[in-house]
């Protein structure tokens, strides 16, 4: 009899809290309710610092749920032009020391590596040459300065030497070749049998005057 009380007791509690919940209207009962003030009274670092992440994540297979996710679809998505155009790319640059950067550099090793070769052949001389203002790079020549530091009169020396001594050469080969042919009238006409020198004695070596 009194296992049947209790049993019924247990019916009617469970019919009236189900009669109460259906009658009770959850959304205005969660507007009654201050969850800022809820939330400030609860301590979240107290139940996260009892949680051993490092365990929880080693149970947890990342590369599974991965698999199931379309990156290109989700890159597709993405606009990546619209947080740049929010970046200021000057502000961080402003704070890189560049002189300190660059003094960490090993220029030396860095140009050993760089083959100046295929550099040079994929560079069009033609094209930079056309580029060229030559009559502009005459214009900056200081022609007075660059005639004052010429020696001109060393220059016309030599060539004047040269034309000089260009001269005295044609002009000997022509006394040379007057003497000769003077030589073989006169072998001619006093009909001598001995020719004499083929040139000149002030012309002839050493052993052909002795």
């Amino acid at each position: 009899m009194a296992v049947s009380a209790e049993l019924l007791a247990q019916r009617v509690a469970a019919r009236v809290i189900d009669i109460v919940v259906q009658a009770v209207d959850i959304n205005a009962l969660l507007q009654l309710v201050d969850l800022n003030a809820l939330v400030k009274r609860v301590d979240v670092n107290t139940p996260l610092k009892q949680v051993d992440l490092n365990a929880l994540l080693r149970q947890v297979d990342l590369n599974e749920p991965l698999r199931e996710v379309d990156l290109n679809a989700l890159l597709a998505r993405v606009d990546v032009n619209a947080p740049l155009k929010q970046m200021d790319v000057n502000a961080p640059l402003k704070q890189v020391d560049l002189n300190a950067l660059l003094k960490t550099v090993d220029l030396n090793q860095l140009l050993k590596q760089v083959d100046l070769n295929e550099l040079i052949e994929q560079v069009d001389v033609d094209a930079v040459l056309d580029r060229v203002d030559v009559n502009d790079v005459v214009a900056r020549i200081d022609m007075e300065r660059l005639v004052a530091q010429t020696d001109l009169g060393a220059i016309i020396a030599r060539s004047t030497g040269g034309i000089v001594t260009e001269a005295m050469d044609s002009a000997r080969s022509s006394a040379v070749r007057l003497d000769k042919r003077i030589d073989r009238w006169m072998t001619r006409l006093l009909r001598r049998k001995d020719r004499g020198p083929v040139a000149p004695r002030a012309l002839l070596g050493p052993e052909a005057q002795s």
